[in-house]
């Protein structure tokens, strides 16, 4: 993975991480072997910083996406950081070049261009014109203060390959120009870390986004010379997934909101809800099945099954499928995923022991019904806040204010403050005697309680919220 500038990894990097996780965890289960290895791509100085690593790694941490080797854990291969890799990639840089490999390029971009112009070339990209410079040429050039690029050359014909998503791809190298394997301050670009990474790793499988699948003949025939040279023993596969499309069927783009994973762990995504979404950007489990375990996920996953057309991302088929997640967790492992967003939100102090009882009480009334953990802090707040601060965010009518004086009236005379007899007297103060319909009858004694006309079910909510404070906000509401 390569850390974003925005500190915000984008949904594709996730699913293709959960691809290859999957790939790896299917052939370990399945008596194949497989490590699943995660390194950092940070040579791209501009993008490379500690917080953007940092958030690499807890993102991995956060969907539970753990590796056997890389970062953090180790491994036979580190380090796993390119910026603490130089030393191999000069190393590599130098036996490459002492095979003639590479050649030095002293073109700039505005000579590439004008030189192409004049020759009516439509072939985008190098043309070889430092291939095979004199020394008096090399001599110019250095004079007048250049300093080269290293450029790999590029074989003549064809190279072939089998992709592990779309099958047999040929590319024709006159339309893959040399290209650059360092920058000409000698640092290293990733047309060279990456594949060299890949074979002193001994890297087996690569699945990675479409975007990248023009630079495989490339890695292909640099992998060929890494044999020549000693470095490496075999070529990995590649495999190359569908692009992510975002709406009006676009590439989902950086600038995308919805394209920012850590936007949907701050909405309360769970990360089993959000990993079973992505996995379908692209697979299935069965054509009548979407939701389904990252367990059931390892034991049926299959390259093969892996569909090349461009997935669209639907949020609202993501909200859907979270929801569905949801809804297999028991109550009070929900309970505590939704801790960290009360106590963000300042609803509750988790430490607080009569805090986290209420809570204990008050979550059977919601697990149901919440589809993201940050449900929770609206649902609940009513129950926590202190009555200064308590605030109605819908508004009761004059209808409304009678239907509330006639409920504060009937619950005033109950004897027990329970459920069961908070059902039996507003229902019979408000449906039976006044004639009124549930939503018409509860609705204003609702938002009188809770201030809001969604919460948890009405009796429940006044029980928790015990006599005097039910009273009290009957009376506030009844007054305003």
């Amino acid at each position: 993975m390569a850390p974003s500038p925005t500190g915000s990894p984008h949904v594709g990097l996730a699913r293709t991480a959960l691809y290859n996780w999957a790939f790896a965890r299917h052939h370990q289960r399945h008596g194949a072997g497989g490590t699943f290895v995660f390194r950092i791509e940070d040579t791209d100085k501009e993008r490379n910083t500690e917080e953007s690593y940092e958030s690499l790694i807890d993102l991995m941490q956060w969907l539970g996406l753990t590796w056997d080797e890389g970062v953090v854990v180790g491994g036979p291969y580190g380090p796993y950081r390119q910026s603490e890799r130089s030393e191999i990639y000069a190393d590599v840089l130098a036996r490459l070049h002492e095979s003639s490999y590479t050649y030095d390029c002293y073109c700039t971009t505005d000579e590439v261009t004008a030189r192409r112009k004049a020759a009516g070339s439509k072939v985008m990209g190098y043309d070889g014109f430092c291939r095979e410079l004199t020394d008096e040429q090399v001599a110019s050039f250095r004079a007048e203060g250049r300093e080269p690029v290293v450029r790999f050359r590029m074989p003549d014909g064809e190279v072939t390959f089998t992709d592990l998503v779309r099958g047999d791809i040929t590319f024709q190298t006159e339309h893959v120009p040399d290209y650059a394997l360092a920058r000409a301050n000698g640092d290293p670009l990733y047309t060279l870390t990456a594949p060299v990474d890949d074979a002193t790793m001994r890297i087996t499988h690569v699945l990675r986004g479409e975007d990248l699948l023009s630079s495989t003949p490339r890695q292909i025939a640099l992998f060929e010379a890494f044999k020549a040279i000693g470095l490496a023993e075999e070529t990995p596969q590649y495999g190359h997934l569908p692009y992510v499309m975002g709406q009006g069927n676009k590439k989902l783009s950086k600038r995308d909101p919805e394209a920012h994973m850590e936007l949907y762990r701050e909405q309360g995504f769970l990360p089993e809800g959000l990993l079973n979404y992505l996995a379908l950007l692209g697979w299935a489990i069965a054509a009548d099945r979407d939701v389904f375990t990252l367990d059931e996920m390892v034991d049926a996953f299959d390259l093969a099954d892996v569909n090349p057309n461009p997935a669209r991302f639907d949020l609202k088929k993501a909200e859907a499928i979270n929801a569905s997640q949801m809804r297999l967790l028991p109550l009070d492992e929900i309970t505590e995923r939704c801790l960290p967003f009360l106590a963000r939100a300042g609803v509750l102090n988790p430490t607080d022991l009569p805090d986290r009882q209420l809570l204990d009480q008050a979550m059977p009334l919601v697990g149901e019904r919440i589809n993201k953990l940050t449900e929770v802090v609206d649902m609940l707040a009513f129950l926590f806040v202190d009555e200064a601060d308590f605030v109605r965010t819908d508004d009761i009518d004059d209808a409304g204010r009678e239907v509330v004086g006639a409920a504060y009236d009937a619950l005033s005379a109950i004897a027990h403050w329970s459920t069961a007899e908070i059902d039996e007297a507003l229902r019979k103060a408000l449906v039976e005697e006044r004639g009124l319909k549930p939503r018409h009858a509860f609705g204003p004694v609702r938002i009188a309680a809770t201030g809001r006309k969604i919460s948890p079910p009405l009796f429940e909510s006044l029980e928790l919220l015990g006599r005097d404070r039910s009273l009290a906000r009957l009376r506030d509401a009844m007054a305003t």
